[in-house]
C-alpha cells in the first residue's frame, strides 16, 4: 500500500483529490467519472417528468453551473457563482434551494451536514468514495478505499445487512496544517 497523495494515510486504492470549501477547484484534481448512460440533464428531465414537474430555463441553467465542475458546495457558494439580479441567467435564492433539494431527490447530488451547514457533493456518475476533513484550514479530501469497503461489506454481512450506501467523514488536521503548527512551535521555542 502506498501513502494517500491528500492524507498521508495509508489505503489501499485511495484517489487522493482534495477539495477546499469556498475555492475553486481544477477538475485534474477530481474522482474521475464513471461511464453512465445518460447525461446529469437527461437523468434530471425524466425525475421532472415523473412527477409532473417542467423543465425550466432556470433548471436548465443550474444542472449545467453544478456539473461543469467537481467540487463541493454549499447553497450560499453556488449562489455567488451564478449571475446577479438583473443579468442573463439570473436565479432567486429560492429557486436555487429548491432545485438543489429537487437534484438531491434525483440522485443528482448528495448533501451532508458539515460544520452547520449542509454541503452538497456530485453523487451521480462518481464513484463510492469518503472524505478527510481538515478542521483548521476546511479542506475535504476524497478518497476511495477497496480495504474499507472490504471491512464495510463482511461487517454488514455477519449482522445479515443489505448495504444500500454509507457516508464516512474523518475529521483531523491535514499534512499541511500540521507542518504549519510544527513550524510555529520550533519558532516560538527560539
Amino acid at each position: 500500500m502506498s501513502p494517500c497523495i491528500g492524507c498521508s494515510a495509508f489505503l489501499s486504492g485511495c484517489i487522493g483529490s482534495q477539495f477546499q470549501l469556498k475555492t475553486p477547484v481544477s477538475t485534474a484534481d477530481s474522482l474521475e467519472p464513471l461511464n453512465v448512460s445518460s447525461s446529469p440533464r437527461e437523468r434530471f428531465e425524466e425525475y421532472l417528468q415523473t412527477r409532473g414537474l417542467r423543465q425550466t430555463s432556470q433548471r436548465k441553467f443550474l444542472i449545467e453551473a453544478v456539473f461543469e465542475e467537481h467540487d463541493h458546495f454549499d447553497a450560499d457558494e453556488l449562489i455567488d457563482r451564478l449571475p446577479r439580479r438583473g443579468e442573463k441567467n439570473y436565479v432567486s435564492s429560492a429557486t436555487v434551494y429548491r432545485t438543489l433539494r429537487e437534484f438531491v431527490d434525483a440522485g443528482l447530488l448528495k448533501s451532508f451536514q458539515l460544520d452547520g451547514r449542509t454541503v452538497y457533493e456530485l453523487d451521480y456518475g462518481y464513484p463510492q468514495h469518503d472524505h478527510l476533513y481538515c478542521t483548521r484550514c476546511r479542506r475535504l479530501f476524497e478518497f476511495q478505499s477497496a480495504d474499507l469497503m472490504k471491512t464495510r461489506d463482511t461487517v454488514a454481512a455477519e449482522k445479515g445487512f443489505r448495504v444500500s450506501g454509507h457516508r464516512m467523514i474523518i475529521q483531523g488536521v491535514c499534512r499541511d496544517c500540521g507542518k504549519s503548527r510544527r513550524k510555529k512551535r520550533k519558532q516560538d521555542l527560539v
